[in-house]
């Protein structure tokens, strides 16, 4: 029996040390790709987006094709920034926001320019936004911050 437990307890250890080395580095491998197909997705958006905006700028006309994947491009976006917000949708967002306002969509180009304001305003597009939500004569409400207002009173 000593004997048995001698041989099966280090054959135990071994498989634990093993284990450990392994499954970490799986989970690892996860995030990598995770992050991989995140910026594959990230360079699809920008470019369908540049197309669309070449569009606009050379005064091509929209095909039908072309305002459904504008449409889809932003329901995708939407998708991703709701699963996971990154500072580098602030341009795509931002381009498609100018792709509206250029189109006389004005609605759909606030609700660009918004967000971009809610989510990435500590980035060089929320000034950006800020300056052409204000040149449409959109209302800009800055949050109230609680603090600063009992730091206020206490002066």
């Amino acid at each position: 029996m000593k004997k048995t437990l001698s041989i099966l307890i280090p054959l135990f250890l071994m498989f634990a040390l093993i284990l450990n080395q392994v499954l970490p580095a799986d989970a690892a491998k996860k995030n990598v790709k995770k992050k991989g197909v995140a910026q594959e997705v990230l360079a699809d958006f920008s470019n369908r987006v540049n197309i669309l905006t070449q569009k606009v700028y050379e005064r091509e006309l929209f095909t039908p094709e072309d305002s459904k994947s504008l449409i889809s491009l932003k329901l995708q976006l939407d998708e991703h920034m709701d699963n996971l917000p990154e500072a580098t949708f602030a341009p795509i967002y931002f381009k498609i926001g100018n792709i509206y306002r250029l189109r006389g969509e004005e609605k759909d180009a606030i609700v660009c320019y918004q967000t971009i304001l809610e989510n990435f305003s500590d980035t060089a597009y929320g000034p950006k936004a800020r300056d052409i939500l204000t040149q449409m004569g959109v209302e800009i409400r800055v949050p109230i911050d609680e603090n600063e207002d009992d730091f206020d009173e206490e002066i």
